[in-house]
């Protein structure tokens, strides 16, 4: 049985577990609801935060009330030594509860390779990750995001076997919490889509999965993977989508990345959750880069569920 298909019917038998369960949110489609939600992820703001207008407290609002979405995607370096902080987590779930917004995840950086090639650095990188899957539970979020990075000295199976061993470390500790660990594909060999998919196999945890972000697939320096190829190969194992976003024609479509075939792909591998605005760019305002990115993904949406008929 196929991987992807263990775990559907794993979440099934289990009564559709949910957005936290095994098969990841997005596989099962409920009945009238549409082809894909949208989310909004913390970064697409990160020259508010950095600039003091928005606070990380605020985030959720703005999501829900500038903009019309009630789901988010949060970034930990907003809330950097706060991972302990049961108070301050409590107000950040309030501050969702009321606004009527849905927590998805957190974004980790900063936390150290897991994928490191000295055993103890390792070990102290995935430990620096537990407290984030703790709070990731606290909120209510289905997952952790995280970088598998290793020493790009390495060979490409080195490399493989190393962050496939601290991610599946970590995802014993997410198993306890109910949080999957899911990886983003962020330069270096995580932007090769075969390389990525390979990682997943070898860690064969169901708590692990990938985060394809349709942006960021460059390797090194102008060495880039066909995102194309990458996104079809890392969705078998996807449990979130990232809309990344730069620029925008005179028609409201992405310069860089063609949305309805990027969006036929991820329809394809029968995913159907969140996909969560992560605009990127600077030719415009962040506000308006935001609405460009989701009037997009609306627009695409409707032409696709049109064509589903």
């Amino acid at each position: 049985m196929h991987r992807r298909d263990f775990l559907i019917r794993s979440a099934q038998a289990a009564g559709a577990l949910g957005v936290a369960g095994l098969a990841g949110p997005g596989l099962l489609r409920a009945a009238g609801s549409p082809l894909y939600q949208i989310s909004l992820a913390q970064w697409s703001l990160h020259r508010a935060h950095f600039a003091g207008e928005l606070d990380n407290l605020g985030f959720a609002h703005a999501a829900k009330h500038t903009y019309g979405i009630d789901a988010v995607e949060y970034v930990n370096q907003f809330f950097k030594d706060k991972a302990g902080d049961e108070k301050y987590l409590g107000e950040m779930k309030q501050r969702a509860d009321d606004a009527g917004v849905r927590s998805l995840l957190i974004m980790i950086d900063g936390e150290g390779n897991l994928g490191d090639p000295d055993a103890e650095r390792r070990l102290q990188a995935v430990r620096n990750h537990h407290p984030w899957v703790d709070a990731a539970a606290f909120l209510g979020c289905h997952s952790i995001r995280v970088n598998a990075r290793s020493d790009a000295s390495l060979s490409f199976e080195e490399q493989q076997k190393l962050a496939a061993e601290g991610l599946r470390l970590l995802c014993e500790h997410g198993d306890k919490r109910g949080i999957n660990v899911i990886v983003e594909n962020h330069g270096g060999l995580s932007s090769n889509g075969a390389w990525l998919a390979g990682v997943m196999e070898m860690v064969d945890h169901p708590r692990c999965g990938t985060l394809p972000d349709f942006g960021n697939f460059r390797i090194q320096g102008d060495e880039w993977y066909d995102r194309y190829q990458g996104v079809d190969e890392l969705m078998p194992y996807a449990k979130a989508v990232s809309a990344k976003t730069h620029e925008f024609d005179e028609t409201g479509n992405e310069v860089h990345t063609d949305y309805e075939r990027v969006m036929r792909i991820v329809l394809d591998h029968g995913y159907h959750g969140y996909v969560g605005i992560e605009y990127e760019g600077d030719s415009m305002s962040e506000e308006a880069g935001i609405r460009a990115t989701k009037a997009l993904l609306e627009r695409v949406r409707d032409l696709l569920a049109e064509e589903q008929g």
